[in-house]
């Protein structure tokens, strides 16, 4: 088993498969996931890996959705449980996944799905020219983040005001920069779920997995809406995303 729960015969693959789900070689496109961690911590994630255990429904629900018929959905699994410093080290984990992606598909466009410190690696790694855009959970986005990568990008972000362990108005103010430098953004006011998500859960997988289809579609998620760093209420989104 590896540190995301999932069978694995490479355990130094950075690309897993959600679980039950197998990697299609003939996919025409790919979501990964990347879990959260903590600021500084060089052992590798725990075998009960709490933060990836908190990502598991969200590939539960794209998968519920569709998704598992041309688009790979997987995993990227961490070398370590902390970003430490300019090491960055989730970074190099996404791009090792990216590659590992590429040598498995041919390059197809990729939506990246990052929960607190794995906002952060996804928002970075969307330099990656095969990224199409990014949908980041409570990310972690602290004052100076670089943002002109993500010129041509969509990024959407979710965010409960009452998180306490990452700032909503550091996203908002993130998605600003984002917009100034050419992306196209939206910022998804969450009213409850904290910095967890597991308050109202559903409905962080269900703004999720229509967030991401909006990204690999290149649409917004309000009809006739715009793009705005400016965030919505999640009450005020279509009922398609409310169910």
């Amino acid at each position: 088993m590896n540190l995301l729960g999932h069978t694995s015969q490479d355990s130094t693959a950075a690309l897993v498969p959600v679980f039950g789900h197998r990697l299609p070689q003939e996919a025409t496109a790919a979501v990964l996931l990347l879990h959260g961690g903590r600021a500084d911590g060089l052992g590798p994630p725990s075998r009960v890996n709490l933060p990836g255990l908190r990502m598991r429904p969200f590939g539960a629900a794209l998968l519920r959705d569709g998704f598992h018929d041309d688009v790979l959905v997987a995993h990227v699994r961490y070398r370590y449980r902390g970003w430490n410093g300019p090491n960055a080290h989730p970074v190099a984990d996404v791009r090792q996944a990216l590659d590992e992606l590429r040598a498995l598909t041919g390059p197809v466009p990729v939506v990246l799905v990052g929960h607190s410190m794995g906002g952060r690696a996804a928002l970075r790694a969307a330099a990656d020219p095969q990224v199409k855009g990014v949908v980041a959970l409570a990310p972690w986005c602290p004052a100076g983040e670089p943002t002109a990568h993500l010129h041509g990008r969509t990024v959407i972000a979710l965010h409960d005001g009452a998180d306490r362990v990452t700032g909503a108005a550091d996203t908002w103010s993130y998605l600003t920069h984002a917009q100034s430098a050419g992306a196209r953004v939206l910022g998804i006011a969450m009213p409850r779920g904290g910095h967890s998500m597991i308050r109202d859960a559903r409905r962080w997988h269900r703004i999720a997995t229509e967030a991401t289809r909006a990204v690999l579609g290149d649409t917004v998620l309000a009809s006739g809406g715009s793009w705005t760093g400016s965030p919505r209420p999640a009450r005020d989104l279509p009922a398609a995303l409310l169910w």
